[in-house]
């Protein structure tokens, strides 16, 4: 006889309280005995589920959401996104750029420190801005047309282009992977940006105790006290970073109904996704508020190709047999999300509602066939090799996509090796260039939020273009001149019909397959004040209610 079924009736907890509290219990460290009962809400830690486990804490080397999050906890940035998108200084206190717009002149704020003490200086920024600069997409391009990076004084650096580039404030204040964070240049001038940074020393709001940390399942952070935030209020990422909580909590559970229990049941705080079954329940309890954000914060699922290895590298009727096999129809609704959450009918890689949302080449991809699959399958001359695909089974919000591609590639009949492992595990593969015998990989579901995708040189199907540097590696001749001709350019309308074409050509090549747009939002305890609702979490301002 169970535990609870020995319980008296009126003593017996419910299931989904208990088994969270266990699972929680695995997780977190005891608390200390108290002599007599007392309200100290406000030194409980707070806490957040996130949909993954953190393994990698260095945010260039690492291509995954969950390192971008820890990152904005302990690094900071030059340039920051507020809630509509607008591009205000953060750790510099001002830019200027000449009336050509090819010499531009930063300079930080005063006071700005890393967590050992040491003052952060211009030669800080300019060695962050060059080791960002070989790994990120936008980064490699700022790189590219720049004639010289150079440290004036101790709080001021010199951009001078040697071509026009239309997005240097862009570039330093890219909101999502990778970010230009800032770490010291003892540390970022001698770490190649494909190799983890063996230091975490940055210089933002909250500290990291490393010996706290738990890979793949807790991670702690601790108010940094000597943090100097901007004096405006706080506003997306942008302004006044205020660390209230003395101590916040990262943890991972798998199991998506004990996220929802603890949350409900007030075990933990803040949840990075809500589990879309209990979306109905979560918006009927006035103890949660669930996020509204939207625009630019939705989500595109998508498939990530390797295009370094066969049999999709030089064979591009293959790749479109995969491409016309993807139903967006049928992948969203895995979720089982309510239709207000859901777009299945956008074709655009940038998404739709982004400033550069477009139809072009969206007939190719805007009536799904398995009948077309499969002569485009068999005009590809696939000889039936086995295709090693990585499902995340841990991610509440891959895995259900995961499954639907999966069936619609079988039934349009690719020949699958279906490897299902946690994320951490397959984020690690992912960055890797093995043969497949060797833990290498042919196909990975991925999501991306339009933080990533909303601008043609950050869109992981068209930005990353023959750069090498990153794992789908694909590289369209084509796009080349189309790419250098949008990042000269300032003109708004001419940018937007350089992104169009730029959108057709990666579809008409498959670089990024897309498998639909949706929400999904994040889920909050109600008695958290200040919560930033952006599109992902932002943990400082927060405080509970007294």
């Amino acid at each position: 006889m169970k535990l609870a079924e020995r319980m008296p009736r009126r003593m017996a907890p419910r299931r989904g309280g208990l088994l969270a509290a266990l699972a929680l219990a695995a997780l977190l460290p005891a608390a200390p005995a108290r002599a007599q009962p007392q309200d100290r809400s406000q030194d409980r830690p707070l806490r957040l589920f996130l949909n993954v486990g953190l393994q990698n804490l260095d945010p260039i080397a690492s291509p995954s959401f969950v390192t971008r999050n820890f990152a904005y906890m302990v690094f900071d940035t030059l340039v920051a996104m507020d809630g509509k998108g607008q591009y205000r200084p953060q750790m510099l206190d001002s830019w200027e750029a000449s009336p050509d717009r090819m010499r531009w002149t930063f300079r930080l704020r005063p006071g700005l420190a890393f967590h050992d003490g040491t003052a952060v200086t211009a030669e800080d920024a300019v060695a962050s801005i060059r080791r960002w600069g070989q790994r990120d997409a936008i980064g490699r391009r700022l790189m590219a047309a720049t004639q010289d990076l150079d440290v004036v004084d101790p709080r001021t650096f010199l951009l001078v282009l040697k071509q026009p580039f239309g997005h240097v404030i862009e570039a330093l204040g890219k909101p999502s992977v990778h970010v230009p964070f800032i770490m010291p240049a003892r540390i970022a001038a001698a770490t190649p940006p494909t190799q983890p940074v063996k230091e975490i020393m940055g210089s933002g709001p909250f500290l990291f105790p490393r010996e706290e940390w738990v890979p793949g399942e807790r991670t702690v952070f601790r108010r940094n006290p000597a943090y100097q935030p901007r004096e405006e209020p706080a506003d997306g990422l942008a302004d006044g970073k205020r660390p209230l909580a003395e101590r916040v909590e990262f943890l991972t559970l798998s199991d998506v109904s004990l996220r929802a229990a603890a949350i409900t049941q007030g075990e933990v705080d803040y949840l990075e996704y809500a589990p879309f079954d209990y979306l109905p329940r979560f918006r009927r309890d006035r103890n949660l508020v669930i996020s509204q954000a939207g625009g630019i914060s939705q989500m595109m699922d998508g498939v990530s190709i390797n295009h370094h290895l066969p049999p999709f590298d030089r064979n591009l009727a293959l790749r479109r047999a995969l491409q016309a096999a993807l139903d967006r129809s049928e992948v969203v609704a895995a979720y089982g999300l309510p239709d207000d959450m859901v777009s299945p009918d956008c074709v655009s890689i940038y998404l739709c509602g982004t400033p550069y949302s477009s139809e072009a080449g969206g007939e190719i991809i805007r009536q799904p066939s398995l009948e077309r699959a499969r002569a485009l399958l068999k005009e590809s001359g696939y000889r039936n090799e086995p295709i090693v695909l990585l499902q995340p089974a841990d991610s509440a919000l891959l895995n259900p996509a995961a499954l639907v591609i999966i069936d619609r590639l079988k039934r349009a009949g690719f020949n699958l090796d279906v490897q299902a492992a946690d994320w951490s595990s397959i984020a690690a593969r992912w960055v890797g260039r093995e043969p497949v015998e060797r833990g290498g990989w042919n196909l990975v579901p991925v999501v991306y939020t339009g933080f990533d995708l909303a601008d043609p040189l950050s869109n992981v199907g068209i930005g990353y273009n023959c750069s090498g540097n990153q794992p789908w590696g694909y590289c369209v001749e084509a796009m080349k001149p189309v790419l250098d001709a949008y990042v000269a350019e300032s003109d708004p309308a001419k940018r937007t019909a350089l992104a169009a074409e730029l959108q057709r050509l990666a579809i008409e090549n498959v670089t990024f397959p897309i498998t639909g747009q949706f929400r999904s939002p994040a889920v909050w305890r109600a008695e958290l004040k200040g919560v930033i609702d952006f599109g992902f979490p932002v943990l400082w301002n927060i405080e509970r209610a007294k």
